[in-house]
């Protein structure tokens, strides 16, 4: 499936979510129920999946963590602030360019409606 496709049904899910419970909860009720939701459909979905950071020879294993790997081809960070700072748009970036996948989406959901909470980042796609 491309990655398209899959930021589709991601995109899809989340809209079914905050339709039905709002703005208020927390991010990891909402990450929950964006597996639940995205498996439901078929998809491969990992959750905080560990991603180290080589630097010098150095490895640092559990450097960061994402929140979702979707058909280990997007990723997916999750939020639920009042605002999205430009240092939230910059972690996607970085992950992406740390794992070399080419499709992020920075979801926040703490918005009065989920297209003004939804980012769509690229690496190269």
């Amino acid at each position: 499936m491309h990655e398209n496709d899959i930021s589709y049904l991601i995109r899809k899910a989340a809209f079914e979510i905050h339709s039905t419970l709002g703005p208020g909860m927390l991010e990891s009720v909402y990450e929950t129920l964006m597996v639940h939701e995205l498996k439901k459909t078929g998809l491969d979905v990992k959750t905080q999946v560990s991603l180290p950071v080589v630097y010098d020879g150095l490895v640092l294993n559990n450097a960061y963590r994402l929140d979702m790997l979707v058909e280990n081809k997007v990723i997916v960070e999750l939020k639920s602030v009042e605002n999205i700072l430009e240092v939230h748009h910059k972690q996607l970036l970085t992950y992406l360019k740390l794992t070399g996948h080419k499709l992020g989406l920075l979801i926040n959901f703490k918005v009065p409606s989920i297209k003004e909470g939804i980012y769509r980042k690229v690496n190269g796609l």
